[in-house]
């Protein structure tokens, strides 16, 4: 194993000359410390437990040695069968791992797959049915085929699993352990995650036999490279910051683009409509949308046709955008490792990037959870000029709950008077109900109504008939009786004058 991976190139990793060359043309100067320490260890026969932050070449560090072995094997894969097996969470992340496959392999002899739900099965069906070298598969299609008789685990020599801890988050375990269960004993594992858990290394233990662990920077979820920062602001002042940074952005670099991620499907869609509506160009992708729709949005994203992919957590996996400097989390992550998989789509490849946090008040506990799992604090944009102090006093541990802060206008709610419905019931400091009405002080009550309170809504009291004067005694009669008094007065009068 290579342990001073500092001054290391592709050529000390024992590649062969065609893969060699298309390392170089695909622009790769030096291998990273994760491609550094497992190439050799592959090519070695050796199982492998890697763990290495999102962006670090976790695709190549297992493709290229898997790819040397098969192309000097000398095998051929049978109908249904196929000798590598690459298992991964989204078919985004399927797509990138085949793309790669295709360029570092443009000079071999070996064929590939991809095989993943929300699109026809029967194209991924006649490309089994010859037999394949490499298969990239999501594992509930692959299951499905399976159970079809589409396809044959017999032939499996090489197994990968990238990004194991999305796969188990997203509750892939049941099916990961059913397609291990039909390989062969016999063959290579290697498993590869971004975020090191004790679930990961359980599940670890029963894929690799005797693994070469490989951690690099365990205690650093987050590359380094990546200038992380938070803005806190209220919710209904997202929208607003979003255009200030976007527009800042995309001022000076005219192939400038950004990722940004949302909590929900229908809020991705939402806010790239609204985007667009801005005059930025913008293009949402996420779970709903079918496959077809979701390559369309990401092919017009890479080629700048579209400056703002708006995703949700299905694509915070498989994104790699050439050049691609910024993420914003437009919704704080419910899980905390999700923040890791979201900002590690900037910076890749060595290069810096910057991931920008919008936090509202009620997403001050996602922050905390989000700190303490990457153990850093966020740095504080000091040019935000839609800033939350609420959210800020919260984070700083001055209030505990959103409900502990009134804004600055508020009125404290006083007890209604009066009869009528909700009477003796208060009125929320936020209800924009315009300036109410004084009400008149009830007779036979000694308290006096407050400002701001509604009128009274019962019937007109004794003192008050419609349209007649009362004499004092007649008030005094009238005093304390039930409402409706003088009209009965009234009619029976004019029915003695009729």
């Amino acid at each position: 194993m290579v342990k001073d991976t500092k001054n290391v190139s592709f050529e000390d990793l024992h590649l062969s000359e065609d893969i060699l060359n298309a390392v170089k043309s695909a622009g790769y100067e030096k291998p990273s410390p994760i491609q550094a320490q497992a190439i050799p260890a592959i090519l070695e026969g050796r199982d492998i437990f890697g763990c290495a932050q999102t962006g670090t070449g976790k695709t190549a560090a297992f493709a290229l040695p898997i790819m040397q072995k098969l192309e000097s094997g000398g095998h051929y894969p049978k109908p249904k069968q196929f000798r590598a097996l690459i298992l991964a969470p989204t078919r985004e992340l399927a797509e990138q791992i085949s793309s790669n496959i295709a360029v570092y392999g443009k000079a071999l002899k070996l064929s590939h797959c991809k095989v993943y739900g929300g699109v026809s099965q029967n194209p991924q069906v006649k490309a089994l049915a010859a037999g394949q070298d490499i298969v990239i598969a999501t594992p509930g299609r692959l299951l499905d085929l399976f159970k079809q008789k589409k396809l044959s685990f017999e032939g499996v020599e090489y197994l990968v699993l990238d990004e194991a801890d999305r796969m188990l988050d997203m509750g892939f375990l049941p099916d990961i352990r059913k397609i291990c269960s039909q390989l062969p004993a016999k063959r290579q594992s290697l498993l590869f995650s971004a975020t090191l858990s004790p679930e990961i290394q359980l599940l670890a233990q029963s894929i690799v036999v005797n693994p070469q662990k490989i951690m690099i920077s365990p205690d650093k979820p987050t590359v380094d490279k990546i200038a992380q920062r938070v803005c806190f602001v209220e919710s209904e002042n997202k929208l607003n910051l979003l255009e200030h940074i976007l527009r800042e952005h995309m001022q000076d670099d005219d192939d400038a683009i950004a990722l940004i991620f949302t909590r929900t499907k229908h809020g991705a869609n939402k806010l790239a409509k609204k985007l667009s509506s801005m005059g930025i160009e913008a293009d949402a992708i996420h779970g709903n949308k079918s496959q077809s729709a979701r390559q369309g949005a990401l092919n017009r994203f890479k080629q700048r046709e579209s400056r703002v992919l708006v995703a949700t957590d299905i694509a915070a996996r498989g994104i790699d955008v050439k050049d691609m400097t910024l993420v914003i989390n437009y919704d704080m992550p419910e899980e905390a490792e999700t923040y890791v998989h979201r900002i590690g789509r900037t910076a890749r490849a060595e290069k810096n990037g910057e991931a920008v946090s919008f936090c509202s008040p009620q997403e001050v506990s996602l922050l905390r959870a989000v700190e303490k799992f990457i153990k850093k604090s966020l740095h504080l944009s000091l040019d935000n000029p839609f800033h939350s102090q609420i959210a800020a006093d919260m984070m700083a541990g001055k209030r505990g709950k959103v409900a502990d802060y009134q804004r600055p206008s508020a009125v404290k709610p006083q007890r209604r008077q009066g009869g009528g419905q909700g009477n003796g019931k208060r009125r929320s400091a936020d209800d924009s109900f315009g300036p109410s009405k004084p009400s008149r002080k009830p007779k036979g009550r000694g308290g006096q109504s407050g400002e701001g309170q509604k009128p009274s809504r019962s019937k007109p009291s004794s003192s008050r008939g419609a349209g007649s004067k009362p004499s004092g005694e007649s008030r005094g009669k009238a005093k304390g009786k039930k409402p409706g008094f003088w009209e009965k007065m009234k009619a029976k009068a004019f029915g003695k004058k009729a």
